[in-house]
């Protein structure tokens, strides 16, 4: 249930980007659109990218798949909502213009920047063997509102407006966008941004496991072994179902079992399941066997539910993907410890909610007290900051103010509330709106607000803002 609600979430946000559409072009257009510089994980970025577009891959039919290589650092500062779009915009393309049963796929690596060490250069590319496009066409791609005019591309739709805004968008970020297209045989986009890093996240470390990757492809091999080796893990890795099998046979025969296999669900000759069906058949269920695929975990549920499977593992395989799957199977790890010793409580923790509809004060109402706030309701910005003047001193430990309210806006209650007497008056209020370019978020600041969250509210980014303006920590 909570991955079918993140899809649609997903999925409701790419539909507010494309209505957005004409509206980027006239801030690219009058130079009014700006960049909001913010740190994001390229893992989090990629699998919102890949759980947007299965459902169009899905009723096309086509092959999708996303390789991930040489990753440094997977923490950038970046405009996400931009990056998203820019992504989005060039797969949706490869998608309308790709054959059903075609093949689509990305691939994202990173490099040293020239930039300096503070920064890393990242490669996103989106190829396909699609329709391609003449030579004609190749040199007008950028301009607004440019269509192919052609008997091949007639009922596709289409505003002509995706690839102009990505490359104005590309170009506000610094970078650079390539093509190279041949009719009839398909296209390649290469997006290049030299991104400052963040700071790491915790080490990650795995025992030290023997597990075996099976896959078609030999990049993707590699880049998961490798992965798994900076984990701590001994990897090894095969290109083929039936070589799978008889390594592990052999291992089996030595009493050195592998202590798990990682195995693609589509390839050539024996497939995923037909190689998890022979293993089983030759050594048993000892061996811990997980499906890899960038397709939905929905779509294969049903073929393996007579299976004996430990899990399945979206791709891209990011290092931090492979380690939050394996990690809950190492006993004592500092995963474990942490979770246990620093976990943040927020049983107790006061919230004023201003919010004029209903349905969004009782999801949120729903999901909050879930981690242990209180919360009251306001449904306009008059009542909050009447609420507030009735409650005690320091009874609220923090506002949520929507923006667009009937009788006193969120701007007009922030200022009120700002300019009491009481000494209770600086607790945080953080802006929760659907109002997300960088100017709004500014306005919201300067108005006396703390922060802003955009809608649809992001929960995971939600609990980090209040977690870091009621304990300090981020």
């Amino acid at each position: 249930m909570e991955d079918c609600l993140k899809k649609v979430l997903l999925s409701s946000k790419h539909l507010l980007g494309l209505i957005n559409d004409v509206l980027d072009m006239s801030k690219i257009e009058s130079g009014k659109m700006t960049l909001n510089m913010n740190q994001l994980s390229l893992r989090e970025t990629m699998d919102d990218v890949v759980n947007i577009m299965q459902p169009q891959v899905k009723a096309r039919e086509q092959y999708f798949d996303i390789f991930i290589q040489n990753i440094m650092s997977e923490e950038v500062y970046c405009d996400s909502v931009r990056l998203n779009q820019v992504l989005l915009n060039l797969l949706s393309n490869a998608v309308k213009f790709t054959p059903e049963h075609g093949r689509i796929d990305v691939h994202v690596y990173q490099e040293p920047s020239p930039k300096g060490e503070e920064y890393i250069r990242n490669h996103f590319i989106v190829e396909d063997n699609g329709m391609g496009m003449t030579e004609e066409f190749q040199k007008k791609i950028w301009d607004t509102f440019t269509r192919e005019d052609s008997e091949r591309v007639k009922g596709i739709v289409g505003t002509g407006l995706g690839t102009s805004i990505t490359k104005r968008i590309v170009d506000l970020m610094g970078g650079t966008i390539e093509l190279k297209s041949q009719l009839h045989k398909g296209s390649t986009f290469r997006v290049t941004l030299d991104l400052k890093k963040a700071v790491a996240v915790k080490e990650m470390k795995l025992p030290g496991w023997h597990i075996l990757v099976v896959d078609d492809n030999e990049l993707l091999c590699q880049s998961a072994v490798a992965s798994l080796e900076e984990l701590g893990v001994c990897a090894e890795w095969t290109l083929d179902g039936q070589k799978a099998v008889e390594l592990i046979e052999e291992r089996h025969r030595h009493n050195d079992d592998y202590h798990f296999v990682l195995i693609d669900w589509k390839m050539p000759n024996m497939d995923g399941l037909e190689t998890l069906k022979e293993i089983r058949k030759r050594v048993g269920a000892k061996i811990p066997v997980f499906l890899i695929s960038a397709y939905d975990w929905s779509d294969i549920e049903d073929e393996i539910a007579d299976t004996e499977i430990e899990g399945f593992i979206p791709k891209p395989l990011f290092k931090s993907t492979l380690y939050s799957r394996l990690v809950k199977y190492a006993e004592g790890t500092v995963e474990t410890q942490e979770k246990e010793s620093s976990s943040i409580d927020f049983s107790g923790k006061k919230i004023l909610l201003a919010e004029d509809i209903d349905l969004n004060w009782e999801i949120a109402n729903e999901v909050l007290s879930g981690f242990g706030f209180e919360l009251d309701h306001a449904e306009n910005g008059k009542v909050c900051v009447e609420m507030f003047e009735k409650s005690q001193i320091g009874h609220y430990d923090a506002i949520l103010m929507d923006i667009r309210m009937p009788l006193m806006n969120g701007y007009e209650a922030t200022k009120t509330i700002r300019a009491l007497t009481r000494k209770d008056k600086d607790l945080p209020i953080i802006a929760m709106t659907a109002d997300a370019f960088a100017d709004d978020v500014q306005y919201c600041l300067s108005c006396g607000m703390n922060a802003h969250v955009a809608k649809p509210l992001d929960i995971k980014e939600l609990l980090r803002v209040l977690q870091k303006f009621l304990y300090g920590r981020e």
